[in-house]
């Protein structure tokens, strides 16, 4: 029943997310935090690590949308009052009215960032596999065997997109529209793997997910174009 209900609550703020509400954030946390309880249960640490990542993440992202809105709000107040000649011809079919937040395309600069957060997060979760017998075991060393031969390949995947997950997440805490590109792909990679670990509705849930991305990334790029050229919305 708590899967559900985070299944739910997660379809419903990748919808949301789709249409630039910042609704998203709150919407997600429900789900995120379910997610933490349940993933911890099953073990599943890289999964765990993403949604832990995700509610941080999700409060950051609520923050900077938050502070998007209020200056593109203002910035309308103030053409409002004192207006250009294009500016007035503008006016009655502005972009965005009634969603405020702007979006954004990657930059060169964004490069380094994502570089170091996948790096990092390989890293960690190789971490947390490399010693789950340690972890499985109560924490204890005492008969624990450690070593890479332990790895499946649920694991790899596991590290990969959980790299994917969370640079996703951070492009969207940023507005950047390529963060739906790297939910494409780890959504799709998560559908089999899910089923393989036996979580039904999760991986139903992944399988919308790559639906609702696809068809999110062209609507971001629709929106980036028409806040380029207010004229044409």
């Amino acid at each position: 029943m708590l899967e559900l209900i985070a299944v739910i609550f997660g379809v419903a703020s990748v919808l949301l997310a789709s249409k630039t509400n910042i609704l998203v954030f709150p919407i997600g946390l429900v789900s995120t935090a379910i997610f933490v309880y349940l993933l911890w249960k099953w073990q599943l640490f890289g999964d765990m690590f993403i949604n832990a990542y995700y509610t941080i993440m999700s409060i950051y992202g609520w923050v900077n949308w938050s502070k998007s809105k209020k200056d593109k709000e203002y910035k309308q107040y103030q053409d409002h009052i004192h207006p250009t000649g294009q500016q007035k011809n503008q006016i009655s079919t502005s972009v965005n009215t009634q969603h405020t937040i702007e979006v954004t395309h990657l930059n060169a600069k964004d490069i380094p960032i994502l570089t170091a957060l996948a790096t990092a997060t390989i890293a960690f979760v190789a971490g947390v596999y490399y010693f789950r017998p340690v972890i499985n075991n109560g924490f204890s060393f005492d008969g624990a065997t450690l070593g890479l031969h332990l790895f499946t390949w649920v694991d790899y995947t596991d590290m990969l997109t959980t790299a994917l997950f969370l640079m996703a997440m951070w492009l969207m805490a940023r507005r950047k529209i390529e963060h739906w590109i790297l939910w494409i792909i780890a959504d799709a990679i998560s559908v089999p793997l899910y089923f393989y670990k036996g979580l039904t509705f999760t991986a139903l849930q992944y399988v919308v997910f790559t639906f609702i991305a696809i068809w999110a990334y062209y609507e971001w790029q629709r929106r980036y174009r028409l806040q380029s050229h207010p004229a044409y919305a």
